[in-house]
């Protein structure tokens, strides 16, 4: 968790950093929190699974690689540095060629596959 400013203990978050303490892909790790929207870093490299997310937008930003999200009727890429938010209750399937790393912007709570569970849902709301 980000620290109150006059605790003594501020600090930036290094991505570097973060992304060196784990190796799992498809697996969001939390990062940060503000109000109730978690921060969350991810490595992805491969197909994800169709879902949605009902009650939610979704914010995607790339901070290394370059991410496609499909949708039903067409897809948006998405290169390191670039933003895209996928609006609620849009069927959306990530998918990244090479390993990308990026940041997810949702409330807490969000399941990574939305209204699908399977072997990809990642368990939700691991600090790292």
């Amino acid at each position: 968790m980000t620290p109150t400013p006059g605790t003594g203990r501020q600090h930036g978050i290094n991505f570097a950093q973060k992304f060196a303490l784990f190796s799992e892909q498809w697996t969001p790790k939390v990062v940060a929190e503000m109000n109730d929207y978690q921060f969350k870093i991810v490595r992805l490299e491969g197909h994800f699974v169709w879902h949605t997310h009902a009650d939610t937008d979704e914010a995607f930003l790339v901070l290394e690689g370059e991410l496609r999200i499909d949708f039903r009727d067409g897809n948006v890429l998405l290169r390191q540095g670039e933003l895209y938010v996928v609006p609620k209750g849009v069927e959306h399937k990530p998918y990244a060629e090479h390993e990308v790393k990026l940041m997810l912007i949702e409330p807490r709570g969000v399941l990574n596959t939305g209204d699908w569970t399977g072997e990809r849902t990642a368990q939700n709301d691991v600090w790292i």
